[in-house]
């Protein structure tokens, strides 16, 4: 039994971390198989490295982070921050396909496009919260 202080150790942190770790394991896996022509669309065309490349990493990227998020408990807080910024690395693809009109997975209009964008600090903070992360970093600085 874990310490109930200890950051993203509660059982709905537990639940929304690992319901997170699956949906971006599943993500990734979908970059490398069947969605990929679809996450081309959101690869910024000034990106100086070639698209499919980047969504090919990117969901190897995924697939790491959401094992990472279901298995490595005790580095739960590190790997919180690691998605977090992985979150925030990949907005710039969001933004460019919101901005050039750029159509995928359904989203084919600038309503579409620009409600996805609002769910992408949603997803930042998820991963915050579900880790622990955001409480152990202001934990930390209460402690200076």
């Amino acid at each position: 039994m874990s310490d109930a202080r200890e950051p993203g150790t509660s059982w709905p942190q537990r639940l929304t971390r690992w319901a997170l770790g699956g949906a971006l394991a599943f993500a990734g896996v979908s970059h490398l198989t069947y969605g990929r022509e679809e996450f081309l669309a959101q690869v910024p065309p000034w990106l100086p490295v070639d698209a499919d490349l980047v969504v090919l990493g990117s969901g190897v990227v995924e697939i790491g982070l959401g094992l990472a998020l279901i298995v490595l408990g005790q580095w739960r807080v590190a790997v919180g921050w690691a998605t977090a910024l992985f979150f925030l690395a990949i907005f710039p693809g969001n933004i460019a396909q919101f901005t050039e009109g750029r159509d995928g997975f359904g989203l084919d209009t600038d309503v579409a496009r620009g409600i996805r964008l609002l769910f992408q600090p949603v997803l930042v903070a998820w991963a915050l919260w579900s880790t622990g992360a955001w409480r152990a970093w202001r934990d930390s600085a209460r402690t200076r």
